[in-house]
């Protein structure tokens, strides 16, 4: 592999450990560990990390090193305030330039989100949640919602990994989507930016609510 490869493959494996909080929030990234763990020198290494750094998830301190990003609330809200501009522009254009496709597939996410809710299978059902925003972004043809979304994607699961459980209701989790998929089918674009900002409102306050009640469990 060469050196761009090798350090894509890094910066992918080092995302993925911090979207599943095998990298938790707060975490060091020691250069010399990392270095050890995956085999490589530093140079591919560095370059990894100076992406993630990029990217907004991990943050770099003077004289201390490289830290996996924390959010708070208020980053929470910036992170559900940028999800709810990429994703009613992505539905808009799919409504303003109607094919057949993204309904179909937007909807067969739908189906995939209620067996594993009717199964009990709640990780499947959390995966399948976000195959369905990453599929409700892609339909839009656009690769710079796309690029901006999936950092944005990495950052909600960063936030889902350490709060897990914040919905009530799978049936009702499955339905908030359900809704946006049946406003694209319907080519109703007031409806449509009225579900998703909804959905995401909700999702925002569910979340503020855990991690409220989490910090009051601290203390």
């Amino acid at each position: 592999m060469n050196r761009e490869s090798t350090a894509s493959l890094i910066t992918r494996q080092l995302r993925e450990g911090i979207m599943y909080g095998t990298l938790p929030g707060g975490a060091q990234l020691s250069e010399s560990a990392l270095s050890l763990e995956f085999g490589v020198s530093r140079g591919p290494l560095r370059e990894a990390m100076q992406r993630l750094v990029q990217e907004g998830l991990v943050r770099s301190e003077p004289n201390r090193g490289l830290f996996v990003k924390e959010l708070d609330d208020d980053e929470i809200r910036d992170l559900y305030a940028a999800r709810i501009a990429i994703e009613t522009a992505a539905a808009r254009m799919i409504v303003r330039s109607p094919s057949s496709e993204p309904s179909t597939v937007l909807l067969e996410a739908c189906d995939a989100m209620q067996r594993a809710a009717e199964s009990g299978r709640l990780p499947t059902l959390s995966d399948a949640d976000f195959d369905f925003h990453e599929l409700l972004v892609t339909m839009s043809g656009s690769p710079r919602l796309r690029r901006m979304h999936e950092t944005l994607m990495v950052e909600t699961r960063m936030c889902l990994t350490a709060l897990q459980g914040t919905y009530m209701d799978p049936e009702e989790q499955v339905a908030e989507h359900r809704r946006i998929a049946e406003a694209i089918v319907a080519a109703d674009e007031d409806a449509l930016m009225r579900e998703i900002e909804t959905h995401m409102h909700e999702a925002l306050d569910r979340l503020i609510r855990q991690t409220e009640h989490a910090d009051a469990g601290e203390h």
